[in-house]
Parts: C-alpha cells; structure tokens; sequence
C-alpha cells in the first residue's frame, strides 16, 4: 500500500474500505497537535496530540508522543500517550506499542503487541459493569479469607 514494501495485509480489511483523506508520510515531523475531519494514516511523527474525526491509522513506521483520539484506531507503529476511541475499536497490531491508557469500546491485541497501561472499556452497560465491579469485590473477600486462614495455620 502506498508503494512501500508493507503487505495491504498488515492493516485490517475493514480499515483499508475507509478512505483515507489526509497522509502524514514517512521522514514527516510535526511538532505541535494535529486535527483532521477525515480518516487519517501517520507514518511519520507526531510531537504533539492527534485528534482525528475519523479512523486513525498509526503505520509501522508512525510515532506519536501525545494523546490521539479517533473513531477507530489502528496501531502498528507506536503510541506515546493516552489513546481514546470511546465509541469504536482499538487495535494494535503485532509490530504495534501503545505506552498509555485506552479508553474505547472494543479493544483488540495482537500476540506480540505491547500495551502498558489501564484499559476502560466504555461500551459496557450499567448491569454488566455493576456485575463486573461485584465478581471483583467478592474474588477480592475470597482471597482476604484465604490469607487470613493461612495466618491462622501459620500461628498453630
């Protein structure tokens, strides 16, 4: 795609239907935030923070050092910040890294990939999230009952 040596297969299917309307190029820096309206690939690198109103594509070669938010995102290079897509998808791929917290509604990991960060999953209704927050609460009663029952052993 776009006369590089990457398979089109390296980035999903679903992401290649979108048009993609602004290209940031490999060598490319911006220093400053970058907005755009349309879905955008970034093979350069951004200093600053990115807010798209469509999908973002971070190519192998793209770097970011700030917050990015966008519809969908799509990450196979690499992302320094906090990545928001409340109402979409996340994906980072397995050449991708994302050092900050995720804030979307469906999230995807490739085996390879790396992530280090919190991850809120903002698609959740407030039944499950209810449901979530109680298995915590009781895995976390269980285990205080193990430890103390351990202690209890250990003073016999």
């Amino acid at each position: 795609m776009f006369g590089n040596s990457k398979k089109e297969t390296d980035i999903p299917e679903s992401t290649l239907l979108e048009q993609v309307g602004t290209i940031i190029g490999p060598g490319a820096v911006i220093d400053g935030p970058l907005t755009t309206k349309d879905s955008t690939r970034i093979d350069g690198t951004i200093k600053g923070n990115v807010t798209i109103s469509g999908a973002l594509i971070v190519g192998q070669d793209g770097k970011i050092n700030g917050t990015a938010s966008g519809v969908n995102i799509y990450v196979a290079g690499e992302i320094n910040g906090n990545v928001s897509a409340p109402q979409g998808k996340v994906e980072i791929s397995d050449t991708g890294k994302v050092i900050g917290d995720i804030s979307c509604k469906s999230i995807i990991i490739d085996e390879n990939a790396i992530f280090q960060g919190r991850c809120d999953m903002t698609g959740l209704d407030k039944s499950s999230a209810e449901i979530a927050k109680e298995r915590m609460a009781s895995d976390k009663e269980s285990s205080d009952e193990n430890s103390s029952d351990d202690k209890d052993k250990e003073n016999k």
